[in-house]
């Protein structure tokens, strides 16, 4: 099933808008038409679509699925009917097999290739990290979003540069490595800031004048620069007063625990009208859940960690994230460009609100598991297992990993380690996620 879900997140790239964490992606390479595909890859590629190939798909397909029959949750299911790709009944786009991402995972598929993830040992995985970091870092302070110097990246790489160079803070920080270019890296942020109080992206797909993309941006400059102990050249917390007072209506439901994270980051609390607003658009259905996602219930419970509160409803949240894990140990419940950070933000919350429960540190050691399968041999992450390396999956799996207890982080922990992206690092908290 790993080979099918490197399928399905292929295909599933770039094609659908939805409420995902970052709404507007740039998933594919710098190559993406068909014109791309050398000519003698291009017969192996009408065979691999061919009615026989499917056949033989289907056929192998019918082995595997009673294996999984026991399964509460079904896992992602690829079917082929009229020249279209369908996954868990969802049309794609015809031609799939044409694009270069596709193509590579359908590669996968014929020679059995899948992520790099047995018997790793920590050592290995953080060596390979580190390798990676090596590689992508550039003499200007920031970092490139993979290994090949024209990946876009995906998620929020691809969103906005700042991403990468914020993720690669947060991580040399959380194992007590020194910045590749330190100096540089903090010049750059500073750089990054208009007299107004806005970071702003150089790359990515969001426009960096919209509430979505201040918000984004500045959190994550604040972020960034406080793990050197740096500080922005120009309040940053205007950015959000002016959010506050008519747009953070319309922000995506993912938003909410940006908030707090960044008046911490700058050093105060969040004022109580701002708090008494973000809570107002926290609404919680009867299973506890928000916006009926795990993005947005993980914002939520982040939110409560960080103002130092019970997160409501905190057990029906548990019983629904418990009964939503897949077999293979991911949260992929969804189209996978939706899904992208569920796996991260299911063990973060019942790392947080179930701590303590068997079932709960099962379900996290599992997780932990389906990380290390999304690791690739030039030792950064995918998103899934066989997909591409990325500056954001590197966070999130690897953080997944340092929850799980696999990764140890250094000791003692950096200062403020609960501000670190979105709290990897978070004191553990007591029953309903307070704090000990």
């Amino acid at each position: 099933m790993v080979l099918v879900n490197s399928i399905a997140s292929a295909m599933t790239q770039g094609v659908f808008k939805n409420r995902s964490r970052r709404r507007e992606e740039a998933d594919f390479g710098p190559k993406n038409t068909s014109a791309s595909l050398p000519r003698r890859l291009r017969p192996l590629c009408r065979f691999l679509i061919s009615p026989c190939t499917t056949t033989l798909f289907v056929a192998l397909w019918s082995v595997v699925a009673p294996l999984t029959a026991s399964a509460e949750v079904e896992r992602t299911r690829v079917s082929i009917a009229e020249g279209r790709w369908f996954i868990n009944g969802e049309v794609t786009f015809r031609g799939a097999a044409d694009d270069p991402v596709v193509y590579a995972a359908l590669k996968r598929l014929a020679s059995g290739q899948t992520g790099e993830h047995s018997a790793l040992t920590e050592k290995e995985v953080l060596a390979g990290l580190r390798k990676f970091f090596a590689k992508t870092a550039r003499g200007d302070g920031s970092f490139a979003n993979g290994i090949d110097p024209e990946y876009r990246g995906m998620s929020d790489s691809a969103y906005s540069d700042l991403a990468a160079v914020t993720y690669a803070v947060t991580l040399h920080k959380t194992f007590g490595w020194k910045l590749p270019h330190e100096q540089a890296t903090r010049r750059l942020l500073l750089s990054r800031q208009q007299p107004n109080g806005d970071f702003f992206n150089g790359a990515g797909t969001v426009d960096p004048k919209s509430a979505e993309g201040r918000v984004y941006n500045t959190t994550q400059g604040i972020v960034a620069l406080r793990a050197p102990r740096a500080k922005p050249r120009y309040d940053a917390l205007r950015v959000f007063e002016d959010i506050l007072q008519q747009e953070y209506k319309t922000l995506p439901a993912y938003s909410t625990s940006f908030f707090p994270l960044a008046y911490l980051a700058y050093g105060q609390p969040i004022p109580a009208e701002a708090d008494r607003r973000i809570r107002a658009t926290m609404v919680q259905a009867p299973d506890g859940y928000l916006n009926d996602h795990i993005a947005a219930t993980f914002h939520a419970a982040h939110y409560h960690r960080l103002v130092g509160e019970p997160t409501p409803m905190a057990e029906r949240i548990i019983e629904r994230m418990l009964r939503d894990q897949k077999p293979d140990g991911s949260w992929l419940l969804n189209m996978p460009s939706r899904d992208r950070h569920a796996t991260f933000d299911a063990v973060f919350t019942l790392h947080q609100l179930g701590h303590g429960r068997a079932d709960c540190r099962a379900a996290i050691e599992r997780a932990g598991r389906w990380a290390l399968s999304c690791r690739n041999a030039d030792g950064g992450f995918g998103h899934f297992p066989g997909s591409t390396s990325d500056a954001d999956a590197n966070y999130f799996q690897v953080g997944t990993l340092v929850m799980a207890g696999f990764l140890k982080p250094a000791e003692p922990l950096p200062p403020d380690a609960h501000l670190l992206s979105w709290g990897h690092l978070m004191p553990l908290s007591g029953a309903g996620g307070t704090k000990r």
